[in-house]
């Protein structure tokens, strides 16, 4: 009678667990929507910084076309410099929304997993693998936006630097020999010494 009181105690209790057990599996990739969603959005940040610098070297560009009379002292040097700044952000914006559209396409996937898991518990384990193969698929997801981010950021890097050399040369120029003789050039570690 004692033992028959147990087993029947503890049923409810082992499909309280597996309920749980199953909840919890179904939260699981909340992680994985919050990581994607965090990347959204400091991508979508740094795509609106990319069209407004865009939007600024435009406004710069009509300036530069507009003053045919007056045309400033380094204007070829300018003008050849904003052309490539622009054509670095459209690579760099391009980039940004490859990987946005990764990101929301991990997210879906995510969602996707989540659900497949309580429907295949529901289904009492049938088609097992489709959780796991739609987690595999929003990790590559995943995966791919960050390596594209990546790339985007080095280009953000590159394009810095130019306008930076940029600057540097003119500043060059204008300033008095005695000053630009005295400075004294530094280098960090990654960056290459020019001769």
């Amino acid at each position: 009678m004692r033992l028959k009181n147990l087993l029947t105690t503890m049923k409810p209790m082992d499909g309280l667990t597996a309920s749980l057990s199953v909840l919890t599996a179904m939260i699981t990739p909340a992680v994985l929507i919050s990581a994607s969603g965090t990347m959204i959005l400091s991508t979508s940040t740094r795509l609106g910084r990319v069209v407004d610098r865009v939007r600024s070297l435009a406004d710069r560009l009509r300036q530069l076309a507009g003053n045919d009379d007056e045309k400033p002292e380094f204007f070829e040097e300018e003008r050849a410099m904003l052309y490539d700044q622009l054509d670095k952000l459209t690579s760099r914006s391009r980039l940004l929304q490859r990987a946005m559209t990764s990101f929301y396409l991990a997210v879906g996937v995510f969602v996707a997993s989540s659900v497949s898991i309580g429907v295949v518990a529901f289904f009492r384990g049938r088609a097992a693998w489709v959780p796991v193969a739609l987690g595999l698929i929003g990790a590559s997801f995943l995966f791919y936006g960050s390596m594209l981010a990546i790339f985007e950021a080095r280009l953000a890097l590159s394009t810095t630097h130019a306008e930076m050399d940029f600057i540097w040369r003119i500043t060059r120029r204008v300033m008095p020999k005695e000053l630009v003789a005295q400075h004294k050039a530094h280098y960090v570690h990654f960056r290459k010494k020019k001769s």
